[in-house]
């Protein structure tokens, strides 16, 4: 693989584990299975049918999961020691083929892309559950697992179309963050506040 194929497909891998792990283990398991997709040797595991029984159940249950208000916060709370990491390993399981330090970087990568596309989820989605109406709560959840896997295709398809697009995101994410952060902040003080 040449380099920009390697960094689209950690940074992809990262960057779509942080909004919907599972959907990406059960999604990269069935484009190997079905032969739509060669994986890389190392994730080839994941077109196994325990592994894609239990990413298909898993992704089954986070579907809904995150379609009910404020749980949705509850479960991406949690979900952060699970997405994080998850990213990391599935980044560095790509792209290692026996490079330790390719491997490393790549874990380093994609780990860093799962963080920043996490916490901007969650940030969005906690500020989303404070609407009475859970309509823009679905329609974000919808709209992000639409995301999620077509942000891998693109990563595993067209790798400079995603790290053009990648670009873009870091870019609105680092413009938006402080802003959730303080949104977030908001949300807890009045919280605190209520009798």
């Amino acid at each position: 693989m040449d380099l920009i194929t390697v960094v689209a497909m950690a940074a992809g891998l990262g960057w779509a584990s942080g909004i919907r792990l599972y959907a990406v283990l059960f999604f990269l398991g069935l484009l190997h299975y079905t032969g739509v997709y060669a994986l890389p040797p190392n994730l080839q595991v994941l077109a196994h049918p325990t592994v894609m029984a239990i990413s298909g159940f898993l992704f089954f249950i986070e579907f809904f999961a995150d379609k009910i208000p404020a749980f949705d916060t509850l479960w991406d709370a949690l979900h952060t020691f699970i997405r994080i990491p998850g990213g990391a390993l599935l980044a560095a399981a790509a792209v290692a083929g026996g490079d330790l330090a390719l491997g490393i970087a790549a874990g380093l990568l994609g780990g860093t892309m799962a963080a920043g596309s996490h916490l901007t989820k969650s940030g969005s989605r906690a500020l989303i559950n404070t609407s009475p109406e859970p309509f823009s709560n679905w329609a974000a959840s919808f709209s992000e697992d639409t995301l999620a896997l077509a942000g891998l295709w693109a990563a595993l398809k067209y790798p400079l179309v995603f790290l053009a697009l990648l670009a873009l995101f870091i870019l609105c994410a680092l413009w938006l963050l402080p802003r959730l952060w303080r949104g977030v902040k908001r949300m807890f003080a009045t919280i605190r506040r209520l009798p």
